[in-house]
């Protein structure tokens, strides 16, 4: 019954996840012409969130795994086990970091939905958690899988770290725009230092999370090979 079910449930969350990026872009656009701000900088902006561009690689991977296992229930098929893993990794540490570091705090994307803001944060994250849990059918993943974890999150760092000084904040007409207030220099302790500190802090913790999920991978398929 469970492996007959958890296809459709992994489609949902995919479907839920997308009604949740599409309804919180559509608040953020409509912020913006409210305010004359340039709307493709205000959706430059959301794509540029952690939150959100992992939630979209969740929503697809989900959906590439649901209905590749609807379509042919009897073969192994779907996304390669490393790419289900990063994504559960990057997950996890959306969920994690949101509810130590962020919760309460308006980030700088527009007016937060709120509903859309807690499937982003919390919902999605959970039903990863689940997924990887209780998922029937799981695929061993190597211990190798920890660089392809780690390369989501230091192409991402890069390319918010370079783009942050080159883009006028639309809020405060300051001469930055940085995702997240613990990656401006300008508004952290210590400046650049500060900023390391939270990036050291971030990528540990994405290693830890990532080292087990390969560990909860290889004991729920111990004796397998792969």
């Amino acid at each position: 019954m469970r492996d007959q079910l958890w296809p459709w449930l992994r489609c949902a969350a995919a479907v839920l996840i997308v009604a949740a990026l599409v309804g919180q872009l559509g608040t953020s656009v409509e912020v913006a012409r409210t305010n004359g701000r340039d709307v493709l900088t205000a959706v430059a902006n959301f794509f540029s969130f952690f939150t959100v561009l992992s939630n979209l690689l969740a929503a697809l991977t989900l959906g590439w795994a649901g209905v590749a296992a609807i379509a042919s229930p009897n073969r192994t098929v779907g996304p390669p086990p490393a790419l289900l893993a990063c994504v559960t990794t990057a997950m996890l540490m959306t969920g994690v970091v949101y509810n130590l570091l962020l919760r309460g705090i308006e980030l700088p994307q527009g007016t937060t939905l709120p509903w859309s803001n807690e499937v982003l944060h919390v919902v999605g994250p959970a039903f990863l958690l689940i997924d990887l849990l209780f998922a029937p059918a799981p695929r061993r993943l190597a211990w190798s899988s920890i660089g392809w974890i780690l390369a989501y999150p230091l192409v991402w760092t890069v390319y918010t770290m370079v783009r942050g000084p080159l883009v006028t904040n639309p809020t405060t007409g300051e001469p930055s725009w940085y995702p997240y207030p613990f990656l401006n220099p300008d508004r952290v302790a210590g400046g650049w230092a500060g900023v390391a500190v939270y990036m050291v802090g971030i990528a540990i913790g994405m290693g830890v999370v990532g080292a087990v999920v390969i560990a909860v991978s290889r004991r729920r398929t111990r004796g397998r090979q792969g």
